[in-house]
């Protein structure tokens, strides 16, 4: 069945916050802009809240990754839980009033730190029923990539060894959750006082990274998922990989040597590029209604105080998401 609220009134103009400059977090500021219209197939969304990322952290500050770098002045933010206001045409499923998730095509178009936002059809699926609006917003873009990563990438199965860097984090606790999922073997690197929390998520082993090397720990791995931007995480990794083994580095800066020393020792490297996907949400959320994967939302702030959270997410060490509340549910 799907789910309604009444249909949302909407207004010329929006709370947003806008960056005019690249910088610290600081450059985000307040603003009042014009509610974005409509085209082609878009379907037009009330924010109710949104999800924070590295992503945005790295637009803002004027880091140039694959994605490009939005133009100036620009609103960031990828994911959104919210509700329908326009839709493509008349019989169209998502309907005016329908919640939804989904995840914005920033930097082509505007972001999700704002009241609005419009977005094509391949980006927006119903919400997850169980979910509430900032339980859902911490979902999209981490989930995808976690999706990407495990079952198109490292392609997941019963008796496989996977290793996960950063296992408690936004995109990390949803790798541990679907490899296991999958069957596989999953060892999660991570904080001691993460180590129940990703036992319970799924981690047969869990590496205090404070208290030990992981490649004393382990050894044998069939995939390494590194999600960690540390050149000699990286490197090291290559160490714990078998003969054949994938070393998934997901950080978007080329690690110097990194290709050079996999090759010398028959272990295979990729990249990874997460892309809209409203078919695989769809999957997910039903996932998440069944509650074979959970999302941890570690912190919620108001809109206007979205630099609060990119100073915290940027300190690293933030289990699973932070969220902004944008409109009341």
């Amino acid at each position: 069945m799907t789910t309604t609220t009444e249909r949302p009134t909407m207004t010329p103009t929006m709370r947003a916050m806008v960056i005019t400059q690249n910088g610290g977090p600081d450059v985000l500021t307040p603003a009042k802009i014009p509610t974005p219209r409509r085209r082609g197939s878009e379907i037009l969304i009330r924010v109710a809240a949104a999800g924070v990322n590295p992503f945005d952290v790295d637009a803002r500050a004027g880091r140039v990754g694959s994605c490009g770098s939005p133009e100036l002045p620009a609103v960031l933010g990828c994911d959104f839980s919210g509700t329908v206001v326009e839709s493509p045409y008349a019989a169209f499923p998502l309907k005016p009033g329908t919640e939804v998730y989904g995840v914005a095509s920033v930097p082509r178009s505007a972001g999700t730190y704002a009241e609005y936002v419009s977005v094509p059809l391949l980006s927006v699926t119903r919400k997850p029923k169980s979910l509430s609006h900032v339980e859902a917003a911490a979902v999209p873009l981490a989930a995808l990539t976690a999706w990407g990563l495990v079952v198109d990438v490292a392609k997941a199965h019963e008796g496989q060894r996977i290793l996960v860097h950063a296992g408690a984090g936004g995109v990390g606790h949803f790798v541990v959750q679907f490899a296991a999922y999958f069957g596989a073997h999953v060892i999660a690197t991570g904080s001691s006082r993460n180590a129940d929390w990703l036992t319970e998520l799924g981690a047969s082993e869990v590496i205090d990274y404070t208290q030990s090397l992981f490649e004393e720990a382990t050894v044998g791995v069939d995939v390494v998922i590194d999600l960690v931007d540390d050149d000699e995480v990286a490197l090291r990794s290559v160490r714990v990989l078998r003969l054949g083994g994938l070393l998934v580095h997901v950080p978007t800066c080329e690690v110097p040597g990194l290709q050079d020393l996999c090759d010398s020792v028959g272990a295979r490297l990729t990249g990874y590029e997460v892309a809209p996907d409203a078919t695989c949400l769809a999957i997910i959320a039903r996932l998440l209604d069944s509650g074979d994967v959970a999302v941890y939302v570690d912190d919620v702030y108001d809109l206007e105080d979205v630099a609060d959270a990119h100073r915290l997410l940027a300190k690293g060490h933030t289990r699973g998401k932070l969220v902004l509340k944008i409109t009341d549910e």
